[in-house]
């Protein structure tokens, strides 16, 4: 039986594939949500992908995934850098956290280079563009077991 995934994205990028494409690409998020799928299944994980503008519906994904999901993959965007909140749910997961973020942002302005959400999580992957969700799961499918 396939593990739940929750892939959650934070602010803007539903606007992936034309908001600054010489950082973070051309793929849309749904280009990156079905490739998702097609390697969950490879990987006996089911995907589910979420996006949000908004930091408490992205609190409130969190909390479903404490009865639904097996791990958490978060983008949290420009989130990452001042949520508290975000990182209180994260913290009430049972489940392996993985950050991932598109551009470097150790690379870009110095505000950029903290992370709330690194506190909890296993591992962040950072500056592999859209391929950063590909080796999540592939790292979550090694957590899991």
């Amino acid at each position: 039986m396939a593990r739940m995934i929750h892939i959650l994205n934070g602010p803007n990028l539903n606007l992936l594939g034309k908001r600054e494409p010489e950082i973070y690409g051309a793929d849309t998020l749904e280009d990156v949500a079905q490739r998702c799928a097609v390697l969950g299944r490879e990987l006996a994980l089911e995907t589910a992908f979420y996006q949000s503008n908004h930091e408490g519906e992205i609190v409130e994904m969190i909390h479903r995934a404490r009865a639904a999901a097996a791990g958490i993959i978060i983008n949290p965007a420009a989130y990452t850098h001042t949520s508290v909140a975000i990182l209180d749910a994260l913290n009430t997961f049972e489940g392996p956290v993985l950050e991932v973020h598109i551009s470097n942002v150790h690379r870009r302005e110095s505000f950029r280079h903290h992370s709330y959400v690194s506190l909890r999580a296993e591992g962040v992957i950072a500056g592999c563009g859209v391929q950063g969700y590909d080796l999540a799961l592939r790292r979550m499918a090694v957590l899991l077991g």
